[in-house]
């Protein structure tokens, strides 16, 4: 399928938990959950500590700094509007929590376990900007 015929990849629908981690994104700032009572983080975003289960939850900038956990490359996507090869790892962040999200700028055989990575955002919509992982280059 061609680039013009492609249709746009479908995009994630903020809810009232979710909307101040979108609305970070759209600043340029990666936000998660911190507990207040036991200090542990939470993504993804939830009305509850997944450690401890208390309600106290507040919202901080994490550093967007991290390394791939886990990754794989994908070749035969789920839906049409993906374009191949695109590669998804899970990121652990200097904070210690992780998260699902894309590998760019880097050639897919580059990409390993331990790689270090930042933050990068891609605006999708007027609502949405994506957050996605480039390699750390210093």
């Amino acid at each position: 399928m061609s680039d013009q015929a492609r249709s746009p990849i479908p995009l994630p629908v903020p809810t009232q938990i979710s909307s101040p981690h979108w609305e970070g994104c759209r600043k340029g700032e990666l936000r998660v959950q911190q507990c207040g009572s036991c200090g542990g983080y939470v993504f993804i975003p939830q009305s509850f500590c997944t450690h401890c289960f208390s309600k106290d939850l507040r919202w901080v900038v994490s550093s967007g700094r991290g390394v791939v956990y886990s990754c794989t490359t994908i070749h035969r996507p789920q839906r049409i509007e993906f374009e191949v090869p695109y590669t998804v790892a899970i990121v652990e962040l200097s904070e210690g929590w992780h998260m699902l999200s894309n590998i760019i700028e880097c050639a897919h055989e580059d990409i390993k376990v331990g790689m270090p990575v930042e933050v990068v955002f891609q605006k999708m919509s007027d609502e949405i900007t994506l957050p996605m992982f480039r390699p750390v280059t210093e």
